[in-house]
């Protein structure tokens, strides 16, 4: 007879004490099929964009003045879409086909 000992850990992927908060946040088509992707937001201010592998590792950047964003460089996979307008960052999955 033996036993095993296993241990919990948790971890946060994302925080901020305003995610989410983008006023009129609007992020399409998702699933992306051409490699364009259009986000909005109320005020349509300059936005920071960060892109992430499931592994966590930064794929994409590129600050938004307009509100199409060219990702054809992107593989087809799951990915993280960090949005930051005015201070506030919002976190979405992006799926790219």
């Amino acid at each position: 007879m033996g036993f095993s000992q296993t241990k919990d850990s948790s971890f946060t992927i994302a925080s901020s004490t305003n995610s989410s908060n983008i006023e009129g946040l609007s992020i399409f088509p998702n699933p992306v099929t051409n490699g364009k992707l259009y986000i909005t937001t109320k005020n349509n201010l300059t936005k920071d964009i960060e892109i992430f592998d499931v592994l966590g590792k930064k794929v994409f950047t590129a600050s938004l003045f307009d509100k199409e964003l060219n990702i054809s460089k992107l593989t087809s996979g799951v990915y993280i879409l960090k949005i930051k307008e005015n201070n506030i960052t919002a976190t979405r999955k992006l799926v790219i086909r």
